[in-house]
This record gives structure tokens, C-alpha cells and sequence, in this order.
């Protein structure tokens, strides 16, 4: 199959485009850096530079595919941003590129979260995108890939790691939670390419289950600091700190309301409810890559 997948040469869209290029498939990667291209074309893939946030760019990059993989990303440290708005139009100018390429197979990287857009905080983003898309006519068959929470994101502990030896969040306790590798999610991704697209679904990801004091004491070992320890604050503390590390209020607010919805459960009802059969990459494995980065 021709199949576009955006988001550059990011955590997922660099192995997913490996793992397709080794199924056969021809895959155009979007990039918004020219720089890029390069990189791209070393993998095998067609380079498209270009914005999601052109509607015209994205109907030109997916006319003639067979297929396109949907995601969205947004930074979140400008004070002016809002990420709500901006989930809306780029989930438009992909229902709307869909529709004018006559798109029939779609595959979305959405989240755990996404089946509702009360109690979850920032991740009603995602619930956002997928009601728009599922506003296309009925013979697009989308398959939304909803993964728990990115053992990745735990490298953003890494400045309070080297300056405070320990493990910061205002979620945290002996109750086990799941965690993805996104090398999990490229494999789910790419099987559900090669699967037959009958009807539209809903698929959860994950790679282990861990508490987070197991968390700590894996990377800890990893890290040659056996005493790492995961330290629970309030969301007033721990919102106080993004603030102070310069994060989008809104945000702010709305990622310490996510990490609330953790803590209390509430975020993995539907998950609970629908369990996948869990991934490779287990957290001992994560801490391997944890500690390379840890040590730069």
C-alpha cells in the first residue's frame, strides 16, 4: 500500500515507517523541516515538507494513497496557545484532505482518555479529534489507537533527577498503572496497516503494568541511583512548578487535571474494560534507554 504518515522522524513515526518500508509498503513521511528530507529518504520514504496546518499541502500529500496514518502534536509553552482550538482545525484539515482524496483507510493515534471529555484534562484533546473524524461518511473505515501513558515522558523527570534525586508528579502510589514504549505502538500500527479494513474500532495499547515506586526503584538501579525515590506532591504544588518551568497555563492546569484523573482511576475506566494483550518492551527494558539518555 502507498501510505502517508506525518509527524516527521518523531518517537513513533520513525519506527512505524521502518516496520512499514519492511512489510513492502511505500511510505511518504510529513515533516515540517526541510532538513529533514534527507533523513527521510535514507529510510526508504518519500519526503512531503509541508504543515498540517495547510489543508491544501495535506489533500496534495494524500492524493494518490491508499492509506494515511492521523496524529497530532503541539508544544506546550507558548502563553498565547490554545490547544484546543488548534486540535479542531488540524482535525478538520484531516477530515477534510480525507474526503477530498477519497481516503478510505485511516489510522488514528488517538489515547487512553478519548472516550469521554469530562475528567481526563488534557487528553479531551483527544476525544475532540476523534468525534470530528468520525463525522466522515461511514465507508472510511478508521481504526483509533489509543495508548496508555508513554514511558518517554518520564525523561522530563530527568533536570529534578540530577538536581533533587528524586521523582516528582502529583499522581503516584503502590497501584500498578500501565505504560507504553511507542515501539510498541509502531508494531500495533503497522499490524493494523496489514489487517483487513472492514469497520471502524478501537484499539488500547500497552507494554507493562508497574506501579510507580517500582518505577523509581527500576530506573534508579538503571541510573546507578539505587535510592531514586517517586515523590506524590498536591496538584497546587505540582502545578506551581510547570508554571514556574514556563508551561502554557492552560495547559498547565489541564495537564495537572490528567495526572489527577490517573491517581484517582477514573482515567482507566473504559481501558479496564477493553485490556489489550501487553507489548514487548517491558520498564525494564525502557530503563536501559533511560539511563543512555540520563547519562549524556
Amino acid at each position: 500500500m502507498k501510505i502517508v504518515v506525518p509527524g516527521s522522524l518523531g518517537n513513533i513515526s520513525k519506527p512505524l515507517t521502518i516496520k512499514l518500508i519492511a512489510k513492502g509498503h511505500s511510505v511518504t513521511v510529513i515533516s515540517s523541516n526541510p532538513e529533514k528530507q534527507k533523513e527521510i529518504e535514507n529510510l526508504g520514504a518519500n519526503a512531503a515538507i509541508g504543515t498540517m496546518e495547510d489543508v491544501s499541502f495535506l489533500t496534495e500529500t494524500f492524493n494518490g494513497a491508499d492509506a494515511v496514518y492521523c496524529m497530532e502534536t503541539f508544544g506546550f509553552f507558548n502563553p498565547d496557545f490554545d490547544y484546543l482550538l488548534y486540535i479542531d482545525q488540524i482535525a478538520h484539515n484531516y477530515k477534510n484532505a480525507i474526503e477530498a482524496s477519497a481516503i478510505k483507510k485511516v489510522i488514528h493515534l488517538s489515547s487512553i482518555g478519548a472516550h469521554t471529555s469530562e475528567g481526563v484534562g488534557i487528553l479531551k484533546f483527544h476525544h475532540l479529534a476523534e468525534s470530528i473524524l468520525n463525522q466522515l461518511s461511514d465507508d472510511v473505515v478508521i481504526k483509533f489507537m489509543r495508548p496508555v501513558g508513554f514511558y518517554v515522558n518520564l525523561f522530563g523527570q530527568i533536570p529534578t533527577i540530577k538536581s533533587q534525586g528524586i521523582i516528582v508528579s502529583n499522581f503516584g502510589s503502590e497501584e500498578k498503572e500501565p505504560w507504553v514504549s511507542p515501539y510498541d505502538i509502531a508494531d500495533v500500527i503497522a499490524e493494523e496497516f496489514d489487517n483487513p479494513f472492514d469497520h471502524r474500532k478501537i484499539r488500547y495499547i500497552a507494554s507493562d503494568e508497574v506501579s510507580s515506586n517500582e518505577i523509581a526503584e527500576t530506573i534508579g538501579k538503571a541510573i546507578g541511583k539505587p535510592d531514586l525515590k517517586w515523590i506524590t506532591v498536591t496538584d497546587e504544588q505540582y502545578l506551581d512548578g510547570l508554571l514556574k518551568f514556563g508551561m502554557n497555563k492552560q495547559i498547565a492546569e489541564d495537564y495537572v487535571a490528567m495526572q489527577a484523573a490517573q491517581r484517582s482511576g477514573s482515567i482507566y475506566e473504559d481501558f479496564n474494560l477493553h485490556k489489550p494483550t501487553f507489548g514487548k518492551i517491558k520498564l525494564s527494558d525502557f530503563a536501559k534507554e533511560f539511563a543512555v539518555i540520563f547519562k549524556q
